[in-house]
């Protein structure tokens, strides 16, 4: 339980807690796009291409791909963060696995230092 708490003070917390509402806005105006994409674009049965109707289509599928362009880079900037603070963490953890490893060690030398001292004040 202490290794846990020990790994907690290591993380940046103030780092972490600054980016929260980026991420959480960020989230949010992704779902939110989804949600009026998926209400506005009801599945609609494949159309014939008309002459004359093509160039509107093909402003109407540019508009789109610019849209899911927009939402991909919110995307990986999202992921981006998340990673970040993701590979904080882990050196946050890799820290104390290395710190609890010498306390163990140290601990170790403490205990037999500790029965050899009190072997010799027993002997005398």
């Amino acid at each position: 339980m202490a290794g846990w708490l020990s790994a907690l003070k290591l993380v940046p917390w103030g780092q972490v807690v600054g980016a929260a509402p980026q991420i959480v806005q960020g989230a949010r105006k992704l779902m939110s796009r989804g949600e009026q994409q998926h209400q506005q674009q009801a599945p609609q049965p494949p159309v014939a291409v008309r002459h004359e109707g093509t160039a509107e289509q093909l402003a109407q599928l540019q508009q789109q791909l610019t849209q899911l362009q927009e939402e991909q880079r919110a995307s990986a900037v999202l992921i981006r963060s998340l990673a970040e603070q993701n590979a904080q963490v882990v050196r946050a953890v890799d820290a104390l696995r290395v710190r609890s490893r010498w306390l163990m060690g140290a601990s170790a030398l403490l205990g037999v230092a500790t029965v050899g001292l009190l072997g010799w004040v027993l002997s005398h």
